[in-house]
């Protein structure tokens, strides 16, 4: 930071004009002198620096951000081809799948319809069997009804 410029011989000028005694005048002037040394003031010039260095720094920002937007886009972008990939070969393999069951589930309905043929077969022919024997059975029991009715 720059210095304030303090011209101490017009101060103490000023003070003697004032009523102050010379030494004392130049006292002041020295305490006041060594007091702007100290002191960390800003100048115009150190504002007008700084002010600069903060619109460096904004575009340099600004930059950076849009470089961050530009590779955040294209990683995006790059997201969504691998999931459109992955999910293209989800369906491809769900397709598979279902078409898989579709004909298990043929291959079932297959069995169990020559299934059921060969029970209505079986069903048939115990029921024939069933038949033949309860014709056998009234046979017989028209004969014994026959022989007892002669017998008496």
């Amino acid at each position: 930071m720059g210095q304030v410029a303090f011209d101490t011989q017009e101060f103490v000028e000023t003070l003697e004009n004032a009523g102050l005694p010379k030494e004392q005048a130049k006292a002041i002037s020295i305490a006041v002198r060594k007091s702007h040394e100290v002191a960390d003031v800003a100048t115009k010039q150190d504002i007008a620096e700084v002010n600069r260095n903060i619109a460096d720094v904004r575009k340099d920002l600004s930059a950076e951000i849009a470089d961050v937007r530009k590779d955040l886009s294209a990683e995006i972008a790059d997201v969504r081809k691998d999931l459109s990939a992955e999910i293209a070969d989800v369906r491809k393999d769900l397709s598979a799948e279902i078409a898989d069951v579709r004909k298990d589930m043929e291959l079932v309905r297959k069995d169990l319809s020559s299934d059921i043929a060969l029970i209505r077969k079986d069903v048939e022919h115990i029921a024939t069997g069933l038949l033949l024997k309860l014709g056998s059975v009234i046979v017989l029991t028209i004969s014994a009804a026959t022989a007892i009715i002669k017998f008496f």
